[in-house]
Parts: C-alpha cells; structure tokens; sequence
C-alpha cells in the first residue's frame, strides 16, 4: 500500500457486492475484509492501518470485540471515519467516537420502503390472524373459521412512534388502507410530523388512541425500554403492538405480561433484545405473536441499497467531501484537523459553516 493510499476495513458479515464495486472504482482505495473468527492478529494489523471502519450494524452477529469502542480505537489510530452498514449503530460507541475525532456515520433511509412494507405486513397479519390461521391448519382440522376471525384495519387508529425515513412511508401506507395516523416523534415539530404524514399528538395520548403502535424510532439510552409495562399499561385493552426498529426500545418481559393479561391483543416482532430469541422465549409461545428473525430490511433491493449508499458515502468521505449522512457532525473540526494530517488536504467545511 502506497503512502497516500486510504484503507478501508470491515468484517466478514454478508454485503451486497455494490460495497465493494463502488470502492472499486478509485484507484486510492483499498478494500480488506477480515474474518470475524480465526485471524484476529491480522484483523488487528489492518485495523491499526485503517483510514474508515466498516462496522456491521447487527450487534449479534459481530464479536463484541469488534465493536467500534474506545478500546478499538486506541488499536486503530488512523481510523477516520466509523461508517455503519445500516440505519442503527448499535455497535458503535459514538461518544468514544468523538472523544477521539472519529466521524460516525450511517445508511438511513437506504432500507426505509422494505422496513415499512414489513411493518404494515405485521398489522395486516396480526389484525387478520394470518400467521396463526398458518400454523393451527398445519396441526388440525375441523374447527369453525370463527375462532380464527380477525378485524379490518381499515378506519382504525395507527400511532408511530418516530416519524423518520421509515416513520414517513409507514404512515402513507396506513392512509392508503384506509387508517388514521397520529405521530410522536421529540425531535421534529408538529408542522413537520404533519408534512410527514400525521397529525403529532403527545407520547401519551398516541398510547391512549391508538389501535395499533408501531415503534420506528433509533435505539439510544433515552429510547431504551422506552414502551414499558407503564406505556402498555396506557393503551387501549385490545391494542397491538407492532416494532420493526431494534430490539430493546419494548421491554419484552412487560410486553408479554400485557399479552398473558390480555391488554396487547396480539403483537408482530421483527427486533429482539437478543437476536435470535431463545426459543424458549416467553413471547415466542403466544400463538397471536408473529415473530421474525430482524428481517423487514432484509429485501435485496434493501441491501443493495444500503451498500450502494455506504460506497457512495465512504467514497465522499475519502475525497474530502461531508458526509449526507453523520451522526456526530460536532466532531467535524476535530476531524477535519486529523483528515489534513493524513492526507496533507483540506475537507470540505460542514454546511453551516
């Protein structure tokens, strides 16, 4: 590798070629892929040498060791920029990030409309009873339909939790079923949420309103067990629950004791705190749970989307450019300083500079 050659490494998990056909492309970047298991000295060697990291988002499926922390950090001190495979970065310590001048940026909205197809699918599911309909008709016959009878989702109330990339398409796709869409999301107006597609209410009169809450807000200390025995304890007896965002913002535990109760009349789960979910599971043995493996943003158009975007962004990031997509833009002087030393150029200034 060339002195002025940029290295970018990541691990072995699964991701669309476009990544690495987009890196591809410039004749001053390198792409090494690492194993996850069995190389840790080399793995070691090019992260010391790394200019971007990366990381997978999915924080089962990557060795804690390989979590982009303090301690990481202090292995990799050329790395530069921390980029996110997908929307979340559970993986990633972003204040460590910024402590050390790192720049942490994702992929949002590169997998919003399969995310937001997957949602809806769970409301129809659950509300229709479809999955359970499945498996009942695998192990028996001969009872009435009427024990499988479900209910229209059509004019009934759909509360969301957070009104981002997913939050928007998940709301025109309630109203073109017919539904009313209310929306909480703290870090938006009540202007914007209604451009985006609903009418903004408080936490706690979406909980009181609505027939079925779906949760598209990122996972952060302050989201963490966000809808909790109290939040389930608010809503409607015969609510649903429906999230597609990460495992940990519902506290599982209070929502299968809403469920035993029969509070939460049924539930669609596409995140859990530990994925897989044991199969043990006490959600798991609800026959009106629908459970999925975190796979609404599983699509191929979705992961080649979201390595299309990641290319793209590291490429820009590498030229100098500021990245569409950061998460610490307060870290950017910082940055910028270290990106000059390594490069011997300056980046471009954030836009509101």
């Amino acid at each position: 590798m060339s002195a002025k050659k940029k290295l970018v490494v990541r691990f072995d998990n699964w991701v669309d070629p476009a990544f690495a056909e987009r890196l591809g492309r410039e004749p001053d970047i390198e792409l090494r892929t690492n194993k996850r298991e069995g190389n840790d000295d080399q793995a070691w060697r090019d992260l010391a040498q790394a200019h971007v990291y990366q990381i997978s988002a999915a924080k089962d499926e990557t060795p804690k060791r390989w979590f982009a922390t303090e301690e990481l950090l202090s292995k990799a001190p050329n790395v530069l920029c921390v980029s996110s495979t997908g929307a979340g970065y559970d993986t990633v310590d972003v204040p460590a990030c910024t402590r050390a001048g790192v720049i942490v940026v994702n992929q949002a909205g590169a997998n919003a409309q399969s995310v937001a197809e997957s949602a809806l699918g769970l409301i129809l599911d659950v509300s229709r009873r479809i999955t359970e309909s499945d498996r009942r008709l695998r192990r028996e016959t001969g009872f009435p339909r009427e024990e499988l009878m479900g209910r229209e989702i059509f004019g009934k109330v759909l509360g969301l939790v957070g009104m981002g990339h997913v939050g928007t398409k998940v709301a025109a796709l309630g109203k073109a079923f017919g539904m009313e869409v209310l929306g909480f999301d703290p870090y938006l107006t009540n202007e914007e949420i209604g451009r985006r597609g609903a009418r903004a209410v408080s936490f706690d009169a979406l909980l009181a309103s609505c027939d079925y809450l779906s949760v598209h807000c990122p996972r952060s200390p302050e989201t963490m067990h966000m809808i909790n025995a109290a939040a389930f304890g608010k809503m409607k007896k015969g609510a649903m629950f429906v999230s597609t965002a990460r495992g940990g913002i519902h506290d599982e535990a209070a929502l299968a004791d809403a469920m035993r109760s029969g509070h939460i009349a049924g539930a669609g789960l596409d995140v859990w705190e530990q994925e897989p979910p044991p199969l043990d599971h006490p959600l798991m043995a609800f026959e009106n749970v629908v459970v999925n493996f975190h796979t609404a943003g599983v699509t191929g158009e979705a992961r080649r989307n979201t390595a299309s975007y990641s290319g793209e962004q590291v490429v820009g990031i590498l030229k100098g450019g500021y990245p569409p997509r950061i998460i610490n833009p307060e870290v950017w002087p910082a940055y910028a300083k270290r990106f000059e030393t390594a490069f011997g150029v300056h980046v471009q200034p954030r836009a509101t500079d």
